[in-house]
C-alpha cells in the first residue's frame, strides 16, 4: 500500500509577505539547523510566511528546529495521532504517584508541538478547516483526560480516592467531565478556551472517596485549571472556562448530578439548553457521562417545537451587541465571533433551530455546525442556498479566526484596527491585499447577517399606525384595520384595546403583553385574510378569555407565518380546533412537520405514530396524560389536514377512526398491565373490544362518541386469576372493562379522550359492562331485536386478543348470515325508524344524522340489505353504506340508477356531516353564513344557498328512493 505523502511533500502555501526582507533574515537564522535540501521552494515559502506573520509560531520553530523538521517529514494525520496519543498517555506514564510539575511540563511540550503541526498543516494547505478543528479538539480531549488521570492517581497515592480499577482510575469513578461549546462539537479553534462542566455521580463517587465526594472533586477541578491553564516557562496547555455550569456565580466548580438535574428541570434556561446541544463526555467515567446526558435529553430536546427559544436566544445576542458594541458589520476592529455577521450568528442560527425542531426530529441533534446546516436543509427547515452560503461563510470566518489567533496565540477574534496590522492579517489569510480581504469579509458577513435576520428579526407589518392605547380610535388605525379586511373596524379596535387594557387575565403578564405588542400587526393581518375576519377576531378573544396563559401560544405564532395563517383560518372556521390550540398550543407544531402534507393513511402506520408519541411513560397517570396528548395532537392534525384540503372527508373519517382504535388498543394494554399487578391474569382468559356505529364503519368525526362492547372468554375449569388478590374471571373482566372505560372517559388535567356509549351491548344498560362470548352468542341467536342485528352490520373488533377477536368476528358473520325474509326485515326496520322519529325527532334540515332522508335512514337501509342478503351473498358483510349501494346494483337487487343515486347522496351527506362537525359548535343547527360558505366551498359548491339547495335535493331524493324500495320489498 502506498504511504501517505509527508507534509513537506504536499505543501501548497499561499502566504504573501508584508516584510519580505525581515522574513528572509529570520529564516537565515534557522537555516543552518535544517538538513541539506530541506528548504524546497514550497517549504521556504511556508517558513517565510511564519517568520513574517506569526511571532508565536516562529518562536516555536526557533526553539526546536529538529522538531520542525520531524513534523514536516511526516504525514500530518499520522503526526497528529502520534502527538495526541502521547498527550493522552502522560497521566498514566508518570506512575502511581505522579509529579504534577513533570506532568504539566510534558503536557505543555506536547501542546507546543501539536500547535505547530496544526499551523503547518493548515497554512501549508494540507488540512481544511474541518480537519484543523477536529485535530485541535482531539488534542484537547487528550489533555483533559491526561490531567484527570494524573490527579486521580495522585488521589490514589494519598488515600483520598479508591478506584474500582487502580490501573484505570477514571473508569467507574463517577466523575463526569463534559466538554461543551466548540470542544463538545469537535470544532475547537486554534487558541480557544475549553468549556468544561464537572459533575459526579453521588453513589459511585462516594464509594470512591469514602464519604462526601464534593471536596475531592472540587479540588480535582481546581487542579485541572492549575495543570492545564497556568502559564509557566513552557507556556500553557488550555485555558479552562467553568462558567457554563449551573449558576456559576454561587456554585462549586464540581457538582453532583442530582443537583444538576434539579437545577435544569426547575431553573434551566434556553441558553443552557443551547450549550448542551454540543455536550459530550471527554474524561472521567465516560459511560456515566453518556448516561447523564441521556437523562438530561428531555431538558435539552423538548417534545414540542420550541419557538420561544428563538426569541430568548436572540435577546441574548442583542444584549451582546448593545453591551459590547458589535451591532454593525465593519472591518477594522470588528469581532468576527460575536459581531454582526459573525461566527456566533451562524451558531445561533443552527442551534436555535436545533432546539426548536430537534425534540421531534432526532436527526437534528448533531453537534457539528456544518453537518447540522445540511440536516436542517434535508429536513426542509432551511433552503439549499442558506445551507451553502452559511457553510461557505463558516469556513471563511473560522479560517480567519485561526489566522488571528496564530499571530500571538491569543484567544481573540477581533480584527486589528491599524492599517498596517490589518494588511498583515489579510496577507497571512492568503489575500493579495487589504482591499480583497475587506471585500471577502463584508461579502460573507453580509450573507450571514441576512440569513440570521430572516430567522430572528423578520420584519412585521408596520405598527406605527396601529394605536390602541387611546380612549378613542385614531382614523389611521381604523383605516388600517379596514384594509386588513375587518368589516367593523371600530368593534375590532375595541376588542384589541381590551387586550391592551388587561381585560383578559391571560394577557396581563408582562411577557404576554410584550410578545403581543411585537406581533400584533402580523396577527391582525393573518386574521384579516380569513373568510370572516371579524368572527375570527372574536373567536380569538373568546379563546383568550378561556386560556390561563397565552405567552407560549403567542411566541409560537410570532415565530412562524404559516402557523399564524393556519391559526387565523382555524379561528374563523373551526372552533373545535381553536379550542384544542387554546388548551395545547404545541399541537400547532404538527403543521410544520414535513409529513403534514403526506399523512399516513394505513391504520397500522397511524397506530405506530400514536405509540411513538405516547412513548414509555413511567407511571399509569403518565400513560393517561400521554394518551390524551397524543389523541389530541393527532386529531388536531387530522382536522387541520381536512381544513387544508390534504384529506378528503372520507379519509378524515378513516384517520379519526385509526386514532381512536390506537387509543383504545393502547389504553387496554395499559389497563391490563395495571390490573395484572393487582390481581394477576385469568389462566387462558382472553378479552377484546368490539366497535359499532361510526367507529365500526370507519367514519368517525372530530366529535364522535365511541360505541363499544367489551367481550371476554375463559376456561370454566380454571376461572380464578393468579395474582396476590385473586378474583373470579367474571368479576375480573368486568372490573377490567370498568377500568378501560374510565381510562377513556375520565377527565384528567389534560382533558378526556372520548365519550363512550355501551348501550349496544346485550341487554343494554341493564347488564354488566363486560359480556362473555357465550352470553353474547346466546343473546344474538335467541333474544336480540332485529335492529340489534342491524347494528352488528357495522361491528369490528378493534383491540384485544386476536384469537378471541377472530372468534367474535366469525360469530357476527354467522348471525348476520342467518336466513331472513327481506320483506320482514324491511318492515321491522321501518317500524324501528318510526319509533326513533317519534322519540328523538330531529333538529331540522341540517341534522344530517336524524332528519328524514339523511344518514340514519341510509345506514338503516344498508344494514337491512346486509341482514336480508348476507345468507346468499356473505361478501356484503363489512361493506360501508356507499360501497354497499353499488354492490346491490351488481346483484340486481336495485336498479343501477337508484343505487348510484343512493351512493352519491350518501357520499355527499357524509362529507357535509364531517365538515359540520369540524366548523360548527352545534352541527345540527343552521350554520352561520361563514360556516355555510366554508362547507359549500369544501364540497365543491359556489355558495351557502347552493349548499342548502343541494342538501334539500339529496334528502328528498333519498326519501323518494327509500319509499320506492319499501313498496317494492313489501
Amino acid at each position: 500500500m502506498q504511504s501517505a505523502p509527508t507534509l513537506r511533500e504536499s505543501l501548497q502555501p499561499r502566504l504573501p509577505l508584508a516584510d519580505p526582507e525581515a522574513a528572509r533574515a529570520r529564516l537565515a537564522e534557522i537555516a543552518p539547523a535544517l538538513p541539506p535540501g530541506f528548504l524546497t521552494p514550497p517549504c521556504r515559502d511556508l517558513l517565510l510566511g511564519l517568520a513574517d506573520h506569526s511571532p508565536f509560531l516562529w518562536r516555536a520553530c526557533l526553539r526546536a528546529p529538529e522538531r520542525l523538521v520531524a513534523l514536516l517529514e511526516q504525514p500530518p494525520d499520522a503526526a497528529s495521532r502520534e502527538i495526541i496519543a502521547r498527550q493522552r498517555a502522560v497521566g498514566a506514564a508518570c506512575g502511581v504517584n505522579p509529579d504534577l510539575a513533570e506532568v504539566g511540563k510534558r503536557l505543555r511540550a506536547n501542546r507546543e508541538a501539536h500547535a505547530l503541526l496544526v499551523a503547518l498543516a493548515d497554512l501549508g494547505g494540507g488540512w481544511d478547516v474541518a480537519a484543523v478543528t477536529r485535530a485541535l479538539s482531539g488534542f484537547a480531549d487528550a489533555s483533559v483526560s491526561a490531567a484527570t488521570e494524573a490527579l486521580l492517581r495522585q488521589g490514589l497515592a494519598t488515600g483520598r480516592f479508591r478506584a474500582p480499577d487502580p490501573d484505570a482510575p477514571q473508569a467507574g469513578s463517577g466523575l463526569i467531565v463534559l466538554g461543551l461549546g466548540k470542544l463538545g462539537g469537535g470544532e475547537l479553534n486554534y487558541s480557544s478556551d475549553i468549556d468544561l462542566v464537572i459533575f459526579y455521580e453521588n453513589e459511585a463517587a462516594a464509594a470512591a472517596t469514602g464519604g462526601d465526594p464534593k471536596p475531592f472533586f472540587v479540588k480535582l477541578a481546581q487542579g485541572l485549571v492549575k495543570l492545564l491553564s497556568d502559564r509557566t516557562a513552557e507556556g500553557y496547555v488550555h485555558r479552562i472556562d467553568y462558567r457554563l455550569r449551573p449558576d456559576p456565580g454561587s456554585t462549586a466548580v464540581a457538582l453532583s448530578t442530582g443537583f444538576a438535574f434539579d437545577y435544569y428541570q426547575t431553573l434551566g434556561q434556553n441558553w443552557e439548553r443551547a450549550a448542551f446541544v454540543k455536550a459530550r463526555p471527554i474524561a472521567g467515567d465516560i459511560p456515566a457521562g453518556a448516561a447523564f446526558l441521556a437523562e438530561l435529553a428531555p431538558f435539552i430536546w423538548r417534545r414540542h417545537f420550541d419557538f420561544p427559544a428563538i426569541a430568548e436566544i436572540h435577546a441574548l445576542k442583542r444584549q451582546i451587541h448593545m453591551v459590547r458594541g458589535h451591532d454593525t458589520i465593519a472591518v477594522a476592529g470588528h469581532d468576527i465571533k460575536i459581531g454582526r455577521g459573525g461566527i456566533r450568528e451562524i451558531e445561533f442560527f443552527v442551534q436555535t433551530q436545533q432546539l426548536v425542531f430537534g425534540g421531534r426530529k432526532p436527526s437534528l441533534r448533531g453537534r457539528g455546525t456544518v453537518a447540522m446546516l445540511g440536516g436542517l436543509a434535508a429536513a426542509g427547515w432551511i433552503d439549499g442556498r442558506a445551507r451553502d452560503e452559511l457553510t461557505e461563510a463558516y469556513g471563511f470566518l473560522r479560517t480567519l479566526e485561526h489566522r488571528i489567533q496564530m499571530v500571538r496565540d491569543e484567544q481573540t477574534q477581533r480584527l486589528p484596527t491599524g492599517i498596517e496590522a490589518l494588511t498583515g492579517l489579510a496577507l497571512f489569510a492568503g489575500f493579495p491585499d487589504l482591499a480583497a480581504f475587506e471585500t471577502a469579509l463584508l461579502h460573507h458577513a453580509g450573507r450571514v447577517q441576512g440569513h440570521y435576520d430572516l430567522l430572528f428579526e423578520a420584519e412585521t407589518v408596520a405598527d406605527d399606525i396601529l394605536v390602541f392605547g387611546e380612549s378613542e380610535p385614531e382614523p389611521a388605525t381604523l383605516e388600517r384595520l379596514g384594509a386588513f379586511g375587518f368589516r367593523d373596524p371600530p368593534r375590532a379596535w375595541e376588542t384589541v384595546q381590551g387586550w391592551h387594557l388587561g381585560r383578559r387575565p391571560a394577557l396581563r403578564t408582562g411577557r404576554a403583553r410584550e410578545i403581543l405588542a411585537e406581533m400584533l400587526p402580523a396577527l391582525l393581518q393573518a386574521l384579516g385574510g380569513t373568510a370572516d375576519p371579524d368572527e375570527a377576531l372574536l373567536a380569538l378573544d373568546r379563546a383568550f378569555a378561556r386560556m390561563p396563559a397565552v405567552a407560549e401560544l403567542l411566541a409560537i405564532l410570532r415565530s412562524h407565518e404559516r402557523l399564524r395563517l393556519l391559526f387565523a383560518d382555524i379561528l374563523g372556521t373551526a372552533p373545535r380546533l381553536a379550542d384544542t390550540v387554546g388548551l395545547s398550543p404545541h399541537v400547532l407544531d404538527t403543521v410544520l412537520d414535513a409529513d403534514f402534507v403526506s399523512p399516513p393513511l394505513d391504520p397500522a402506520a397511524v397506530e405506530a405514530q400514536y405509540r411513538m408519541l405516547v412513548g414509555q411513560p413511567a407511571s399509569h397517570e403518565e400513560v393517561l396524560d400521554r394518551c390524551r396528548d397524543a389523541t389530541r395532537q393527532m386529531a388536531f392534525v387530522t382536522g387541520a389536514r381536512l381544513l387544508s384540503g390534504i384529506l378528503t372527508p372520507r379519509q378524515a373519517g378513516e384517520a379519526y377512526t385509526a386514532i381512536a382504535e390506537a387509543t383504545v388498543a393502547l389504553s387496554l394494554e395499559a389497563e391490563e398491565r395495571r390490573f395484572a399487578q393487582d390481581h394477576g391474569a385469568v389462566p387462558k382468559g382472553r378479552c377484546c373490544v368490539l366497535a359499532l356505529g361510526r367507529l365500526g364503519s370507519r367514519q368517525l368525526s372530530t366529535a364522535s362518541d365511541l360505541d363499544l362492547v367489551f367481550l371476554y372468554d375463559f376456561d370454566a375449569e380454571d376461572r380464578i386469576s393468579d395474582g396476590r388478590r385473586s378474583l373470579d374471571a367474571v368479576v375480573a373482566y368486568n372490573r377490567l372493562a370498568q377500568r378501560l372505560f374510565a381510562a377513556l372517559t375520565t377527565a384528567t388535567r389534560r382533558g378526556r379522550l372520548y365519550a363512550v356509549d355501551l348501550r349496544l351491548r346485550p341487554y343494554g344498560s341493564h347488564s354488566p359492562p363486560a359480556v362473555q362470548l357465550s352470553g353474547f352468542t346466546a343473546y344474538h341467536r335467541d333474544g336480540a331485536e332485529p335492529w340489534e342485528h342491524m347494528a352488528l352490520a357495522r361491528a369490528r373488533v378493534v383491540a384485544g386478543d386476536a384469537t378471541l377477536g377472530a372468534a367474535v368476528t366469525a360469530e357476527i358473520a354467522a348471525i348476520l348470515s342467518q336466513q331472513r325474509e327481506p320483506a320482514k326485515v324491511c318492515a321491522e326496520a321501518g317500524a324501528m325508524r318510526a319509533l326513533v322519529a317519534r322519540e328523538r325527532g330531529h333538529a331540522g334540515p341540517y341534522d344530517l344524522k336524524l332528519a328524514p332522508g339523511a344518514l340514519f335512514d341510509l345506514d338503516f337501509l344498508a344494514q337491512a340489505i346486509v341482514l336480508s342478503h348476507a345468507h346468499d351473498w356473505p361478501d356484503c358483510i363489512g361493506l360501508g353504506a356507499e360501497a354497499l349501494f353499488r354492490w346491490v346494483a351488481g346483484r340486481g337487487l336495485l336498479p343501477d340508477e337508484a343505487a348510484e343515486s343512493l351512493a352519491e347522496t350518501y357520499r355527499f351527506l357524509d362529507a357535509v356531516y364531517q365538515w359540520q362537525r369540524l366548523v360548527m359548535v352545534d352541527p345540527t343547527t343552521e350554520p352561520s353564513e361563514t360556516a355555510a360558505r366554508q362547507i359549500a366551498k369544501a364540497v365543491g359548491l359556489p355558495d351557502a344557498r347552493s349548499l342548502a339547495a343541494d342538501l334539500c335535493r339529496h334528502r328528498r331524493r333519498s326519501q323518494a328512493l327509500l319509499a320506492r324500495i319499501r313498496r317494492t320489498v313489501a
